[in-house]
């Protein structure tokens, strides 16, 4: 709990859907840890505490950027502004001074709504036990249907029902493949701006791509692209290289 509470703090507050990976982050984060036990996706507690845990905290977190900065962390959060700026309040670092009871009425909702959720859990536990006695063969079509009839309603168009099958058959796949659903949700949210802040740079550089490595802020955020990418290839090279040296060995 306390690893998933510290890693959905840090990441609520980066802007782009930080809020929305923490979940992912902190299973992946506690399945590393547990390593070959055979435990981990068998009932073990950690994958459950720990992304819950990163899930609360990232939410609450992603107000700290909107409230200071005036800045959405995520879609919710640009809902949030909008609804704000229709009251006429400008979310920045002035909000805290010129509308107290806003910023301390949102504080004390926090408070109130985690108290809340205490006081409806702990009594109402064996009724949430209860629905994992439901088969599954009857609450996954409930689920597929409810789906349906969500994406449906956004635009009446059944071509989006047929989008979501084809989405849900890639899904499949990336499953059976061991993908990681984390990258892929951070490469959904963060690519159109990444997009579109990367053709501003190049009108702004006139078309020169070596404007990424001769500034020195672009630069340094590349450098330490590099980086975490070496680290995190490094463990799986020396695994396959391990295991070609082992193949070796038993031929010889």
């Amino acid at each position: 709990m306390l690893r998933g509470t510290a890693l959905g703090s840090i990441l609520g507050v980066l802007p782009g859907g930080g809020a929305l990976l923490a979940s992912f982050a902190a299973y992946t984060v506690e399945k590393k840890l547990a390593g070959s036990t055979g435990r981990f996706g068998k009932g073990d507690i950690r994958g459950v505490a720990g992304p819950e845990s990163a899930n609360n905290a990232g939410a609450q977190t992603s107000f700290i950027p909107l409230l200071t900065l005036g800045i959405p962390s995520n879609a919710v959060m640009a809902l949030m502004i909008g609804a704000m700026m229709i009251q006429g309040i400008a979310p920045g670092p002035q909000v805290m001074t010129e509308r107290p009871q806003l910023f301390w009425g949102m504080i004390a909702s926090m408070w109130v709504g985690n108290l809340m959720l205490v006081i409806l859990n702990l009594p109402l536990i064996g009724m949430w036990i209860k629905l994992l006695t439901v088969p599954y063969r009857y609450l996954y079509p409930s689920i597929l249907l409810f789906m349906a009839i969500g994406v449906f309603s956004i635009s009446n168009q059944p071509f989006d029902c047929f989008l979501m099958a084809c989405f849900g058959l890639l899904g499949y796949v990336c499953v059976k493949l061991g993908c990681e659903p984390a990258p892929l949700i951070l490469g959904f949210i963060l690519g159109p701006l990444m997009e579109e802040n990367l053709r501003r740079a190049m009108l702004l550089s006139r078309g020169d791509p070596t404007t990424f490595v001769t500034k020195p802020i672009s630069a340094g955020f590349i450098i330490a692209s590099v980086i975490l990418l070496v680290i995190v290839a490094l463990p799986a090279i020396r695994k396959k290289r391990d295991e070609a040296f082992v193949a070796e060995e038993v031929k010889q």
